[in-house]
């Protein structure tokens, strides 16, 4: 640490509000805890839970920094006590609680993976966050299988390009939604077998057309309100809901007799305020099962705009415009 400077340039969040309440300030360079490395950042990625923390919404968990960002790539500078698997030097891209929008970021050690043979910054940036996400809910929480069929709500999100590339590769039927032409075909060109313009059409009535009348085995959904009702008419009999998000309310009036007649199982979950041991079993999965496929570039994340860090504000302007296909990303 004696090498490293004292401060370093952060993007703050000044108080509640829109993008402009992001602030480019000097804030001390991190300590590493226990368990912790320090990551000197090359890239972090923006994902829509930073612009809800902006917005007042979803504060950090104790313990976590204030700043946003819940995802980075760069070089190990500084290790705490305890760590052994990790040495200075090591590339690595990192999930973390809080903290990204900076030079540096301490980042338990066990959420830490190494940087796939071929990936840039960036590129290694844009995995933590989508693809801890996806794997947890869709393949843990969700238990899809191969052959089962699988729709996927926002399919040209983050998570949702990531989620249609995983379950295509493992052998499922991909079925995603989308707001227009060009990000239906974008879901398409990723392994969805149809992708349905929700402005146009009834995504229900769709894949019940597709699976014969049986409906869908596994959702994933971050809308929410009334796309609830309508993820239970999808379902098939023993389908699952992963609720993930909610773009619209959380709140809604529900009858239960569908959930008892098919027999569904209705669950959710959030990431962020987990446990480091919750999410290093996470990441060890992510390590056997999905490291090889980013390496041979089977899977890889879609990347939609960089800006530096500087421009965090207008990172957070076109995620909520909700016009891009991908992630998008901010370069230290």
């Amino acid at each position: 640490m004696a090498s490293l400077p004292d401060e370093m340039n952060a993007i703050e969040i000044t108080g509640p509000g829109g993008p402009d309440v992001l602030r480019q300030v000097r804030r001390p360079v991190p300590r590493p805890a226990h368990d912790e490395v320090l990551i000197r950042v090359a890239a972090a990625g923006v994902n829509r839970p930073d612009c809800i923390q902006r917005a007042g919404g979803y504060p950090p968990p104790p313990g976590a920094s204030d700043l946003p960002g819940l995802e980075v790539a760069g070089e190990i500078v500084a290790r705490g006590a305890g760590v052994s698997q990790w040495k200075e030097g090591d590339r690595v891209m990192a999930l973390v609680a809080g903290g990204g929008y900076a030079e540096y970021c301490a980042a338990p050690a066990p959420q830490c993976l190494p940087v796939p043979d071929g990936y840039d910054m960036v590129k290694a940036a844009a995995v933590p966050e989508t693809f801890f996400t996806v794997w947890t809910n869709v393949f843990d929480r969700g238990r899809l299988q191969g052959g089962e069929s699988f729709l996927v709500h926002g399919g040209s999100s983050g998570i949702g390009t990531t989620a249609i590339q995983l379950a295509k590769r493992f052998g499922a039927r991909v079925f995603a939604t989308a707001g227009s032409a060009e990000k239906c075909d974008a879901c398409v060109k990723l392994g969805a077998e149809r992708a349905i313009n929700y402005r146009e059409e009834d995504f229900v009535e769709v894949v019940k057309e597709l699976t014969g009348g049986d409906g869908v085995n596994l959702i994933l959904d971050m809308v929410g309100g009334d796309y609830f009702r309508r993820n239970v008419k999808a379902l098939a009999v023993e389908g699952r809901l992963v609720q993930i998000a909610f773009l619209d309310t959380p709140k809604v009036e529900f009858d239960f007799t569908p959930m008892m007649l098919k027999r569904l199982t209705l669950t959710g979950s959030t990431l962020r305020p987990r446990s480091v041991q919750q999410k290093a079993e996470i990441a060890e999965a992510l390590a056997e099962h999905v490291l090889p496929l980013l390496a041979s570039g089977a899977v890889a994340p879609v990347i939609d705009t960089v800006l530096p860090i500087a421009e965090a504000a207008k990172a957070h302007e076109k995620m909520e415009a909700s016009t891009h296909i991908g992630k998008i990303m901010l370069e230290v």
